[in-house]
């Protein structure tokens, strides 16, 4: 396995097996890594703006929160750009990368917009529609416009995982053992592996997240104490990784 350099780190996580091999970093097209990062960025942003919104989401004495899927997207746009410099749908709108985002971008605005119900009902406080809840279900109406070119998969390190569809595959158990866990692991820095998207040839890129301080009430301490989902936290500490990306795009 080789590295590729890697400049952001997440802001924040709440929180069939791919054939893979190593990857020289040199054999990555650029498309693919920027069309990687480009992904990765957009859902970190979308899940910044569910984590940001969990006290409306939850209060119980309003009805109609206003937070619907476009409301979603232009807040997440918005963040985007900000820790990008890049706006996503300004220039050329043909390649692959814009491709990629414009159905990510469509996943957002479902995964909002098909919860309604649950956000909006007035007298019910927590509506478990945290950022890890919608993460998967941004992941999973992606994964349903993008077939086998693209993959978006949140992850991580096993007894983190809370969800088992979040399971790492023998490929990212490695990664995180043997790099992301490591103490002298670059932090933030991504990784490429070679890999398959069914039947296609892809390349894998995986991005490690971090625990940040917003994180902790439902995952740091006091170790084994129920948080409000009903899990135990973990006992964390921010800065800890807390979880990979790992985006698969076809060759």
């Amino acid at each position: 396995m080789s590295t590729l350099p890697r400049r952001w780190i997440a802001r924040a996580i709440l929180c069939g097996a791919l054939a893979c091999a190593p990857a020289r970093a040199d054999t990555v097209p650029p498309d693919i890594l920027s069309s990687a990062r480009a992904l990765a960025d957009m859902i970190q942003a979308a899940r910044a703006v569910i984590s940001e919104s969990q006290t409306l989401i939850n209060d119980p004495s309003i009805g109609d929160k206003g937070l619907t899927g476009q409301v979603v997207l232009a807040r997440t746009l918005a963040g985007y750009k900000a820790a990008t410099g890049r706006d996503p749908v300004a220039g050329d709108q043909t390649t692959r990368e814009a491709r990629l985002l414009k159905w990510q971008m469509e996943a957002i605005v479902e995964a909002v917009d098909s919860h309604q119900a649950t956000i909006n009902v007035r007298g019910t406080g927590f509506k478990a529609f945290i950022p890890a809840a919608f993460t998967r279900l941004v992941n999973e109406a992606f994964a349903r416009r993008a077939g086998t070119e693209a993959h978006v998969k949140q992850t991580a390190p096993r007894p983190l995982i809370r969800n088992r569809k979040a399971l790492p595959d023998a490929a990212e158990s490695a990664a995180i053992a043997e790099h992301f866990l490591s103490p002298t692991w670059p932090k933030g820095q991504a990784l490429a592996i070679d890999g398959a998207n069914g039947p296609r040839p892809a390349f894998r890129i995986l991005f490690p997240e971090y625990y940040s301080e917003s994180c902790m009430s439902c995952h740091g301490l006091p170790k084994g104490s129920i948080d409000i989902t009903g899990y135990p936290r973990e006992g964390a500490k921010a800065g800890d990784l807390g979880g990979v990306l790992s985006i698969t795009i076809a060759r």
